[in-house]
């Protein structure tokens, strides 16, 4: 009896930590993994890691977030990175990575705070905002020093509801 109790004790935990590992994995899957009723593919919000180059192939704007769990702002936003993703399955790419739980995540992004937007038109080419956007919307253009190639545009901060559907709507989503 004495040795039971230990054991059951044992079994309940490792159970515990099984169950709690397979459901953090499941806001991660990756896009080849997530496919609907329909047959065709989920793009998860949540994400460990961003290729870009993949992305790009759905050939539909891209919104990628870097933030974390635990950043105030970042916490504010997520709810409308969520609604956005699942309304906007067929018409754009928006992904959110928490870098501090995967830090390499960021590899070539010039992101220095959090949460930090980066945005890509449907041929893959960075987003540059309109006059009308740039007013009410600081968003930065990064260009490459020795060519002078445009990019990434990003915006540093949290960004409301309206402001990304603004965005999307002029990168061409209705």
């Amino acid at each position: 009896m004495q040795i039971g109790i230990p054991v059951f004790i044992i079994i309940l935990i490792a159970g515990i930590f099984i169950f709690k590992s397979i459901n953090e994995n499941k806001d991660t899957e990756s896009v080849d993994n997530m496919i609907n009723s329909d047959n065709a593919a989920v793009i998860p919000l949540s994400v460990k890691s961003i290729d870009l180059v993949a992305l790009k192939e759905y050939k539909m704007p891209i919104i990628i977030d870097f933030g974390a769990d635990e950043c105030i702002p970042c916490k504010e936003m997520y709810p409308v990175l969520k609604k956005l993703n699942t309304e906007m399955q067929s018409k754009a790419v928006i992904q959110f990575v928490d870098v501090w739980k995967n830090q390499s995540a960021v590899g070539k992004f010039p992101v220095t705070v959090i949460p930090t937007q980066f945005f890509f038109n449907s041929d893959g080419t960075p987003y540059v905002p309109s006059a009308n956007i740039q007013k009410t919307i600081e968003l930065e253009m990064h260009m490459d020093l020795a060519t002078g190639k445009h990019n990434y545009t990003s915006h540093q901060g949290g960004l409301t509801e309206a402001q990304l559907r603004q965005i999307l709507a002029e990168m061409g989503v209705e």
